[in-house]
């Protein structure tokens, strides 16, 4: 008998092999992924800041102390203002100094030196812009003070990169690496931090890009067809149905501070300067910008539907402590990290010399606070949305340009853009007395100067006015387009955030108002002795003979702004009759008043709600900071209460159709994140403002979900409107509209969340994404994976108190958010409630990179000390910076 054994009985089979093959790759690919995850994972710990212990520093007098919370969120004390900004510059750098840096090469127009070639578009338009440059002067006009200010901030932020590199500050510099291996950050300058004002303005320009699309809509109507539609689609603010933030101008106490005059009323044409770069770049394959919002997209997140914010105060007569409660919730473009950074600024002995004792929201790269309180007052920001842009249509003749019938030299500057591994790309900038050229730099403005459409004259009616073509222009020449804008003139808001932090009553407040001159602000103001109060601040224009509704002829110096308005003029409340003021991009005054301010308001339905929820909470008894978190994240959609109604008689087809027309007819217009009813009352809306003015033969704008809120509201109050006629639709009544649109909504709901009605939800829909504004859109999954986070399902909507944007046609996705919440109680500042979009660092893989957007979203806040006994309590971690040497 052999005692060999058959070869088949140790050779394993082909499945055995194919197994311990398979098992071998998935070892190997194993190993790979473990070893790439604890190199991720190293890489990215190498840029986590020190936050306890003791760091010695080149540049501070004497210790400072860096308190920080269960949050990451730091309190500086520190004994001079020296010590203390210059310490806020290195905490500011340890959590963000990436962000920091973009956003400075955004300001700059120097995105190419970073990320190449592809944002070279970019980097032309805001060139021409010259935000840069106006900070270099803003920086140079500040007093000896201020300016110090901002120097110590900045040698702060050079110790912290003197002791770090490369991937050692952020992940993204290992990731930029590889793209861009030559890349070095520069040191940090006052007029880093100065710009970024410059950015923050552009987000809150409001009214800019109507504008453009007036103009645009113009030029394919006739001008009767023109004024007709423009003022069906852009209809005066409904002063009957929504509240002003001052009914009634009060009797304030009077300026104080170092200057009692502090505005001028009459406008210094300085500007910054531009031009259409076409002619310079044409060799260039650019990665153009489709529209101006685009162009600087990259600032705070895809400006969108939304941009705007809400803000109320309370007197103590109202309320449970008998003290104020101050709310405010800006609403700007999602953004990780969140645009804000939460931080206390305490002197360890107040005096003349250190006199700050302030906590709440700055940006990283600029010192000091923007909104929050010290010991004494709290204020809240919302924007003014006053008419501070207007385009200008100018004749130019190569470097000249027709001013009152004669040429005259346009102000031409050259500069370059350097690329990263590319060629440098020259630029040329020209400008006019009204601002730079901006035609040829995007389509839409380019568009305007192919086909101008201009104002003729103000408004008589209160209405609109007259659109025209370009009658009465020069023979000669080409059209541009110019763009005169508040920002591009050297301001003082640089010196306001200061002048805040300082004021302790509403006399100084109005001080430091009166320097916030660019972004313009609704600011609300409370303190703790019990008075509340508005001031309307900023550079606000008076106009010649236009309005500035559309652009208008820069050829005729009759049309240039001959002023601002002075300050004492403003608009200003202090302890209303009421109790309370409501600001929410509403209208500031009736129309009344002696200024003009704008047409372009937000159409008052958040802050009617706002206001409303005040008076029926306050009716039922005393206020407290719990109820004004509530109205922070009220839900109720304005335009979903009329929908509901005018679904009740239509006659849809369908079982799906009918089941969810059922469902939106018990619905109670609140946009919760788990309610069907309010998933498919958003998509019904969707589809019939397109179904309405943009699926036609000739298409309508549909921007702006507040403006059709009133548009199509009055439409369904009047059936016989010609609107809901669309004969590509084959549409002839309201009702088939109506009918159309929801069971067109039944179809695209059920293909994105399914048939089955009760697994609808709108925050499914609606979902957020937190995207890197960098890397996070760079189109490789993997390197968006590591910086981006979500979605994370929200509540809310266009147009709502609990203001979470998206738009229309595009997607339902949140786009614009809340960056913030904050409730400052009055009566105990450790009382006060905040929260804010991520968190306080911008490392990835960091505890704090998003550890409050859960909290966020549901709607909670956090507790945030003010006290030093209470500070001292909260305290996770203290690093000391010490002096060296």
């Amino acid at each position: 008998m052999s005692t060999e054994t058959p070869a088949s009985a140790v050779r394993p089979s082909a499945g055995v092999r194919f197994g311990r093959a398979l098992f071998v790759v998935v070892a190997i690919i194993l190993v790979i992924a473990t070893a790439a995850a604890f190199f991720l994972a190293w890489t990215a710990q190498r840029s986590f800041p020190q936050t306890d212990g003791r760091t010695s520093l080149k540049g501070l007098q004497s210790d400072v102390v860096v308190q920080r919370d269960d949050r990451g969120i730091p309190t500086i004390t520190a004994n001079s203002t020296d010590d203390l900004f210059f310490a806020e510059g290195y905490t500011h750098a340890q959590d963000r100094f990436f962000e920091m840096d973009f956003r400075r090469h955004t300001t700059a127009g120097r995105l190419s030196e970073m990320f190449g070639e592809s944002q070279a578009g970019t980097d032309a338009f805001l060139r021409t812009l010259g935000w840069r440059k106006v900070a270099e002067q803003e920086v140079e006009n500040l007093d000896e003070t201020t300016r110090g200010y901002y120097e110590a901030y900045a040698k702060g932020v050079n110790a912290y990169l003197a002791s770090r590199s490369g991937a050692e500050l952020s992940l993204e510099y290992a990731v930029l690496g590889i793209q861009n291996p030559g890349y070095k950050p520069e040191p940090w300058e006052p007029a880093d931090s100065v710009a970024w004002l410059k950015a923050m303005a552009w987000d809150l320009r409001t009214n800019i890009e109507d504008e453009t699309t007036r103009a645009q809509l113009a030029a394919t109507l006739d001008p009767a067809e023109a004024k007709q539609t423009l003022q069906q689609l852009y209809p005066s603010y409904p002063f009957d149905r929504n509240p002003v933030i001052v009914p009634t101008i009060s009797a304030a106490p009077p300026v104080t501070g170092p200057s009692a005059t502090t505005t001028a009323d009459t406008a210094a044409f300085t500007g910054s300067e531009g031009e259409d770069a076409a002619q310079a770049l044409n060799s260039v394959e650019w990665k153009q910008a489709d529209t101006v919002i685009d162009a600087a997209s990259m600032l705070l997140g895809n400006v969108g539907e939304g941009i705007g914010s809400n803000s109320w105060v309370v007197s103590g007569a109202l309320t449970e402590s008998g003290k104020p409660l101050l709310a405010n919730d800006p609403h700007l473009g999602a953004a990780l990290p969140s645009v804000w950074y939460q931080v206390q600024l305490k002197c360890a002995k107040v005096s003349e010399k250190c006199p700050f004792d302030v906590g709440g929201y700055s940006f990283s790269g600029l010192p000091g606070i923007v909104i929050g309180h010290n010991a004494k007052i709290a204020w809240g920001f919302t924007n003014l949305t006053t008419d501070v842009t207007d385009m200008y249509i100018e004749k130019v003749e190569g470097d000249k340009y027709w001013r009152d019938g004669k040429l005259v030299p346009m102000d031409v500057r050259e500069e370059t853009i350097k690329v990263a591994g590319g060629k440098d790309i020259p630029l040329t900038i020209r400008s006019t007395v009204h601002g730079p050229i901006i035609s040829g730099l995007t389509p839409d403005f380019t568009g305007i100067a192919k086909k101008p459409e201009l104002e003729q004259g103000k408004a008589t009616d209160g209405g609109t006015v007259v659109p025209g073509d370009a009658a009465g222009a020069p023979a000669t020449g080409d059209y541009a387009v110019s763009l005169r804008w508040t920002a591009l003139d050297a301001g003082t808001t640089a010196s306001a955030i200061f002048a805040l932090s300082e004021a302790q009553d509403f006399g100084e407040f109005r001080y430091a108002a009166s320097l916030f001159d660019v972004p313009a602000q609704n600011l609300i103001y409370a303190d703790r002795k019990g008075n509340i109060g508005y001031q309307a601040p900023g550079r606000l224009p008076i106009r010649g003979a236009g309005d500035g509704w559309l652009p208008q002829p820069g050829w005729d110096s009759s049309y240039d702004w001959t002023g601002y308005i002075p300050f004492e003029k403003l608009p200003v409340s202090y302890n209303p009759t009421s109790g309370y003021i409501v600001t929410a991009n509403n209208a500031i005054v009736t129309d009344d008043y002696a200024y003009f301010l704008s047409k372009d308001w937000d159409y008052g339905y958040r802050a009617g709600r706002i206001a409303h929820l005040i008076e029926r909470k306050s009716a039922a008894g005393p206020l407290t900071a719990q109820d004004l978190r509530d109205i922070h994240m009220d839900d109720e959609m304005w335009i979903g209460k009329q929908l509901t109604i005018a679904m009740q008689d239509v006659t849809v087809e369908g079982k799906g159709p009918k089941a969810a027309v059922k469902l939106l007819r018990s619905w109670d217009a609140q946009n919760t994140a788990d309610s069907s009813a309010a998933a498919f009352a958003n998509v019904l809306w969707s589809n019939l403002v397109q179904n309405i003015f943009s699926r036609r033969d000739n298409p309508m704008p549909i921007t702006g979900q507040g403006r059709l809120f009133t548009v199509v509201g009055g439409m369904l109050e009047n059936p016989d409107d010609p609107l809901w006629t669309n004969k590509k639709l084959r549409v002839n009544s309201m009702d088939e509209m109506l009918a159309f649109s929801a069971e067109q909504a039944y179809t695209e709901l059920a293909r994105l969340q399914g048939e089955n009605i009760a697994q609808w939800n709108w925050g499914g829909l609606h979902a957020l994404t937190l995207r890197s504004a960098t890397l996070g859109k760079s189109g490789i999954a993997p390197i968006e994976m590591l910086f981006n986070r979500g979605p994370y399902r929200v509540s809310g909507g266009a147009s709502v108190v609990n203001a979470t944007g998206w738009n229309l046609g595009e997607s339902y996705e949140t786009t614009t958010v809340p960056s913030m919440r904050m409730v400052v109680d009055l009566s105990d500042f450790d009382r006060s409630s905040w929260i804010h979009l991520t968190g306080a660092s911008g490392h990835a893989f960091n505890e704090h990179y998003t550890d409050q957007t859960e909290d966020w979203a549901a709607g909670r806040q956090d507790r945030w000390v003010f006290s030093k006994k209470a500070v001292t309590k909260a305290t996770v971690d203290t690093l000391v910076l010490t002096p060296k040497g």
